[in-house]
Parts: C-alpha cells; structure tokens; sequence
C-alpha cells in the first residue's frame, strides 16, 4: 500500500524574499516564454530560475541549465534564502479560487509518498501523456538532487477523515499565503505534531492513491530512484530503504473534497481537410443523432453551457470552419456498439468517456484521421474562440505548411472526464487518452522543496 511520511521541506525564509508571491511559480510544463520572463524579473529568488533555467550561448556538458540551478540553489541555501525545516513535517495547502462565479477551496496536504512503479501496488496513472518531458526533469533532479515541484494525487475518503485530523491541527493556527499570477490564493501550515502525524499516517493506510497530475514526474521520480540503486550496487553499497530517493514530494486530495473539481480541455484540430457541417452530418450520422446548433466563433460559450447542462458523455460540440457551423452530436446505441467494436482494447468505462469517443471513434474512424497533428489543447471557452478567429500561427495548415497561420478547420467540445471515471479506469489497468482532464487550479512550485539526499 502507499507509504506517506513527514520530511524536513526546504522552504523559503520570507526575511530574505519578503512576500511569497514574488518567489512562487506554476508547473514548468504551463509557463510559456513570456511568463517565465516575468517570474524571472518578478523576484532574483523566484522558483522559475531553478524550474526552468534558459539555456545560454556555449552551454556544454559541466555548464548548462541544469548545473545552473543546482548552483542556484546552493548560493540561495548558503545565502540563508532557504532554509531547511527544523522538525519533520507534512503541509496543509489550500487553494482558494473561483470557478463559475463561485469561490471555492480545495484542501489537501503534502507529503513524502513511497515509490511504486505502476501496476506494480496501490499508485495508479489515469492518463496517457506525450514523451520528452521526463529526460529533461531527470537531469534537472540529478543536479539539484530536489523535487521542487509536487505530484498531485487524489485518494478515496468519503468522510474526508485525513484531512479532517489536519484541519482541526491547524485551526486557529495562521498560514503562509501566497497569489499567483492567475488570482488564486494558495495557503499552507507545516504540521510537525507527531501524534497528528500518526493519525494521519494510519488514517491514509490501505487507501488508493491516483495520479492526477505529474505522470511525467512521477515516472522522473523512479528512474531517479532505479539509477541510483544502480550506481550504489556498482559501488557495492545498496540504497538504503528510507533513503529520501526511495519517496516524491504529493499533494494529497481526498476525492470527496469540496473544491475537487474537474474541468473539461477542448480541441482545435489542426491539418485536417477543410469540411462542412453537412460533410461532418453526413460521415457521424450513422452512429450519432446530429442538429447543426448556431453558427460563428461566438456561440461557442452558450452552446457549451447546453452541453455542461446536458451533462452526458455521449454529446459532443464540432464546428466547421468552411461553413462557420456548429453541429451537436449526441451518440446512439449504434454508436455505442461502434465503439465496442473498434476499441474491443478498452473496458467499458473507458469507452463511454467523450474524449475517448472524439479521438477513437470520431477521428480515428469516422473521419479516418488517426496520424492527424496533436489538436491544440484549450480549457476556457474563451480560448475556443480565440482560436477559431484567429487560426493557429504556431502550427500547421491543412496543406501541412509550418508556421503558416491556417485555420483550425474542426473544433471540438468534449465534456471531462469524473473522478469516478479516473478510479474505475485505473482500477481496471487502464489510462485515459492524453488531456482527458483538467485539474484546476494548477499546484504551485516553490511553496516547498524536497530534498533527494
């Protein structure tokens, strides 16, 4: 079962950076190049310069990005930036954001979690993810010998029992604060108390814990681990089992919490041939009861909230830039055995989920697409228009010219995926498709620091 533990955090000592806010930073994998500028400038000890280092003129083997932030960081600790905890500890960390009008706050706690490889104990995935990401977290971890950024798992409590024992800790007890750059208002209370300690640990036993966000560094975490097996086992020597390696820097979020929301990430397929609202009827209607539904960029917020209304997998949203349409496509029992068939691969949970209908049986087979460009991804309804007003200048035409600033020529509207779906889907051994889900808000990097060593 999953193992959690207190750790001496590594945090910063606010007489040095004075507010929290200067210092903190989203994941490395949301910051794009003119946010990471503005961290930079924001604060000289801002997370960002060891997150996501910029790469220089002359980089080499003993001087790049990498060994740039382990130096970083070693100046912040001896410059007394950092600090290392006094007492073993696990995080309360609150959330508070608003989402539909409506303020909320998602609690959980961070802490060590063992190591399991997947399909190997009680840690599940729920999603598949893109390569490339987990060599460059692996470099930066072996040079900063730290996690600086938190695994989000969630974990089954319908009582919410855990966090309940760290509420009543901490009550009356002030937190640190801290406002990222999105408006939202992240607290965390250290809470070394043994005895709450304890409870919590045996509160936690025995439950599931599913990976929400951070597959990539989850998986970092045990290639880092494996290899340093590997080197002490060259050296003679082994890897002692409480040895900090052996565990990751997660966020705990009971499933039943409150703020535990799940919100949907859209779809602007770039390079597929151009096509109208009734080519589109014409290739689902066998399998899907189809109704063109308004027409232009601009309709796409109200016919979203219809769709959010409707609350059922099965509806999707497409617009087609040729004509400017939107068609709503509600799925019939014979697209249902359509799916059964082409992805006989896949469990039935796993099949009735709207991302898994748009990419296999829509694209896949229905519009006979499967080797299409990954689609951009947008959460916001906002982006959607965005985006089909004003193409894809990073990407792609359907001609398949680069950088050419074509149309996105098919939008797609998909409801996310539950936190019910995410444990029957990874109880039964399986991932979602990429971008299934959207955990909002993002976890912040630099609240604490995990060493490895």
């Amino acid at each position: 079962m999953p193992h959690i533990s207190a750790f001496r955090g590594v945090r910063y000592d606010l007489s040095h950076v004075g507010s929290l806010s200067n210092v903190i930073a989203p994941p490395y994998d949301v910051i794009d190049s003119q946010l990471q500028q503005q961290l930079v400038e924001l604060h000289p000890a801002n997370c960002v310069r060891i997150i996501l280092g910029q790469d220089q003129p002359g980089d080499d083997q003993t001087n790049n990005r990498y060994t740039r932030a382990a130096r970083t960081m070693r100046n912040w600790h001896r410059e007394g930036v950092l600090f290392t905890e006094g007492e073993p500890a696990v995080y309360v960390y609150h959330q508070v954001f608003t989402e539909g009008g409506q303020e909320m706050t998602r609690r959980g706690f961070m802490c060590r979690t063992r190591l399991e490889r997947f399909g190997e104990g009680n840690i599940y995935p729920h999603e598949e993810t893109h390569g490339g990401a987990k060599a460059d977290r692996l470099k930066l971890w072996k040079a900063l010998r730290a996690n600086c950024s938190q695994i989000f798992g969630l974990y089954p409590d319908e009582q919410n029992t855990a966090q309940e024992i760290l509420e009543t800790a901490i009550r009356g007890v002030a937190p640190l604060e801290a406002t990222d750059h999105l408006g939202v208002l992240h607290r965390i209370w250290p809470v070394s108390d043994i005895r709450v300690i304890t409870d919590l640990v045996a509160a936690m036993g025995g439950l599931p814990i599913y990976i929400a966000d951070g597959h990539h560094r989850y998986e970092t975490a045990c290639n880092y681990r494996d290899e340093l097996a590997a080197e002490l086992t060259a050296q003679g020597k082994s890897l002692d089992s409480e040895h900090p390696a052996n565990f990751v820097l997660m966020m705990c979020v009971s499933m039943s919490d409150q703020g535990m929301i799940v919100l949907p990430t859209h779809r602007l397929f770039r390079g597929m041939l151009p096509m109208k609202s009734s080519d589109l009827i014409e290739r689902l209607g066998p399998y899907f009861d189809c109704e063109q539904a308004g027409s232009g960029p601009d309709r796409a917020p109200s016919l979203w909230e219809e769709i959010e209304y409707e609350s059922d997998q099965g509806t999707l949203a497409f617009f087609t830039a040729e004509d400017q349409t939107w068609t709503c496509a509600r799925l019939t029992d014979a697209g249902r055995k359509k799916m059964a068939e082409v992805a006989t691969d896949h469990c039935a949970d796993w099949r009735e989920l709207g991302v898994s209908l748009l990419h296999r049986l829509v694209v896949d087979h229905l519009f006979a697409s499967p080797n299409l460009p990954a689609p951009k991804y947008v959460r916001a309804i906002e982006e959607v228009v965005e985006g089909l007003r004003h193409g894809d200048a990073a990407g792609r035409d359907h001609t398949g010219q680069e950088g050419s600033g074509g149309r996105f020529e098919v939008a797609a509207l998909v409801m996310p995926a539950t936190v019910d779906h995410i444990r029957a889907i990874s109880n039964a051994g399986e991932r979602m498709p990429a971008k299934s889900t959207y955990f909002y808000p993002k976890l912040l990097s630099g609240l604490v620091f995990n060493p490895l060593e």
